[in-house]
């Protein structure tokens, strides 16, 4: 196995803290991080092509898994997305905008809202989700499938750890 900028930043750490001893959290959160970063930086390069970025597509996907209608409440997509008002109503305000959803009164609710996802952002949802799980499966076929089972059942595990 060849070494990687996780292992340099390591060995750099062990050289000059040798006291520190076990490093292997340091390893595995490293490339976490590191992997995370640039899928995140391929998923927003297949988002643009549909005119929305990982803010927008977290708002669009979540209507769009909540099934028909589509329809949440702002509270809803903020608790979700745990974004704060102000930041999930910039997004709404855009969204709304390129005509990818709507907001209407609540009719159980005289004071509250209703955001539902209009048929050109139904459209543009699925076709950027398609587009951002081409780019992660085509990571993963660098992997044997029976290794991503596993590495999918382990970082559920640590997710579930890391949570108390």
């Amino acid at each position: 196995m060849r070494a990687d900028g996780v292992d340099a930043i390591v060995g750099q750490w062990q050289r000059e803290r040798p006291d520190l001893e076990e490093l292997i959290p340091m390893s595995v959160y490293g490339r976490i991080y590191r992997i995370a970063a640039a899928m995140g930086d391929q998923m927003e390069k297949a988002y643009a092509p549909f005119g929305i970025g990982r803010g927008e597509f977290d708002v669009l996907a979540t209507l769009r898994r909540s099934g028909e209608p589509f329809t949440l409440s702002p509270k809803q997509l903020s608790e979700t997305l745990m974004l704060t008002t102000g930041g999930m109503t910039g997004r709404l305000d855009k969204l709304e905008k390129a005509g990818l959803l709507e907001r209407s009164p609540d009719p159980t609710d005289r004071r509250g809202l209703r955001v539902q996802l209009t048929p050109a952002g139904r459209k543009v949802i699925d076709d950027a989700v398609a587009a951002g799980l081409a780019i992660q499966r085509a990571a993963l076929e660098r992997l044997d499938p029976a290794d991503v089972e596993r590495l999918n059942d382990l970082l559920r595990e640590l997710l579930a750890a890391s949570k108390g």
